[in-house]
């Protein structure tokens, strides 16, 4: 029986190798197999060198800048190049030297140089034409542009005011020295400025004011020395344009006369004024005249009782102050 097995399986076996195909046979239809010899090509001495090898990286450029892919190229303004390129122009150009503003006392960017050696415009303020010194320790007065219409100078050590100090400066209006040591001030050192109106020279020294342009509208010169000599005789009678009249405290003994009718306001007070006339202020000869402009008068603080001359206000406004008894 063990024999009859070994035989059925060796038949089996057999069947198996007869039926497995061929190495040739498994082969695809159509190829044949790599044969060396059917080829001129020596592989073995086969010179690479010889041959010319592609490199992906000839000739390949790269424009810049490089743009992804999937992205839009930047967007340049040409409005902002145009200006970025004015810009550059501009700065290119030379700068240009400023006209140097004329004054009495040379020129220069600043003004004129003061005697400390600097520029006027550089120890005082010049602000349009008003120049501003005030509280700088000044005492003389500095050289001015010519420009200048108003000139303050307060709180500072000016002892005199000389005819040269505002010489030619024919747009000048305002001067104010408040508060400063002039006892004395030239003869013509403001006669001849065509432009002046107003002269501030309160809480000073002064004892005699000079001759003054008939244009003038204010003339401070209260807290001063003027005394019963300081005034010219009529020194305000053509000045037909004349507001406001300041001179308190100077020791004066009589309210100056004539006053031009256009006067609004006229301060005496603490001065030494002992009596009025009946035609100070009025008009004897005209019952009916007015003098409407004159509504502030002040003489308080004067040796006078107003109550004994009442027919002096008959043509003002209103009674002036001052004592009454």
């Amino acid at each position: 029986m063990k024999t009859f097995a070994n035989i059925v399986l060796g038949l089996f076996i057999v069947e198996a190798v007869i039926a497995a195909p061929s190495r040739q046979g498994r082969q695809a239809p159509g190829y044949d197999t790599y044969d060396a010899s059917n080829y001129d090509v020596d592989l073995e001495n086969l010179n690479v060198e010889n041959q010319d090898i592609y490199d992906y990286d000839d000739g390949l450029t790269i424009d810049e800048p490089q743009i992804e892919i999937g992205t839009l190229p930047p967007i340049v303004d040409s409005r902002r190049q145009t200006v970025a390129s004015q810009e550059e122009e501009e700065e290119e150009l030379p700068l240009k030297p400023l006209n140097p503003a004329q004054s009495s006392g040379g020129s220069g960017l600043l003004g004129p140089d003061t005697q400390a050696g600097l520029p006027t415009c550089l120890l005082c303020t010049c602000l349009g034409g008003s120049v501003y010194c005030d509280d700088v320790k000044l005492d003389t007065v500095p050289p001015l542009p010519k420009e200048t219409t108003h000139f303050y100078a307060r709180y500072n050590k000016i002892k005199k005011i000389n005819k040269s100090d505002f010489a030619e400066m024919n747009k000048l209006k305002r001067i104010d020295v408040t508060s400063n040591e002039i006892s004395e001030i030239d003869e013509d050192a403001f006669r001849t400025l065509p432009a002046l109106q107003e002269l501030v020279v309160r809480e000073n020294k002064v004892r005699q004011l000079p001759e003054l342009p008939n244009a003038m509208t204010l003339i401070d010169a209260s807290h001063n020395k003027l005394g019963s000599n300081g005034l010219k005789r009529e020194a305000f009678k053509e000045m037909h344009n004349l507001l406001y009249l300041y001179l308190t405290d100077n020791n004066l003994d009589h309210v100056p006369l004539p006053l031009p009718h256009t006067l609004r306001s006229l301060h005496l007070q603490n001065n030494n004024i002992q009596m009025l006339h009946e035609d100070t202020f009025c008009n004897l000869k005209d019952v009916n005249y007015i003098r409407k402009a004159l509504e502030d008068i002040r003489l308080d603080g004067n040796p006078i009782n107003l109550s004994k001359t009442p027919h002096a206000y008959i043509c003002l406004p209103r009674v002036p102050t001052g004592r009454l008894y």
